[in-house]
């Protein structure tokens, strides 16, 4: 295992062991859940909205590592964007674990995950929160 792939996988054991932003948004604006029947990883998104710019994210549910580190490390990325940002950020991350695109380096944290697009079973679990965010901001 290479020294890049070992940070990639304590990045991604981090955000699991102690995911950041996890548990409910008193006062969300929006809000959209997905469920992944063939492993049991569940999720619920909420986000507090002000205008176009989220203001506050959280999530919660249950899943896999790769499931709730994708998750801490959406929180994490769109915090503060507007919109538009966060889903620039979302086709971005889509590309890159779904399409097997190169990564492209402002995904920061979130390329810990490029790995995921090798393993077919594991792309619905790292997909997940994108596609309930996705849902809540539109």
């Amino acid at each position: 295992m290479s020294v890049l792939d070992e940070l990639y996988r304590e990045t991604i054991l981090k955000h699991y062991q102690s995911p950041k932003n996890f548990g409910p948004l008193p006062g969300a604006t929006k809000r959209a859940g997905g469920m992944n029947p063939s492993c049991g990883d569940q999720v619920e998104v909420m986000v507090r909205l002000e205008g176009e710019r989220i203001a506050e994210i959280r999530f919660q549910g249950q899943g896999c590592a790769i499931s709730t580190a994708s998750a801490s490390m959406m929180t994490e990325a769109v915090a503060g964007k507007t919109v538009g940002e966060a889903l620039e950020i979302a086709r971005k991350f889509h590309a890159m674990v779904v399409e097997g695109a190169p990564p492209d380096p402002s995904l920061g944290d979130l390329l810990a995950l490029q790995g995921v697009a090798k393993l077919p079973a594991r792309v619905k679990c790292a997909t997940l929160p994108w596609h309930a965010l996705e849902e809540a901001l539109r």
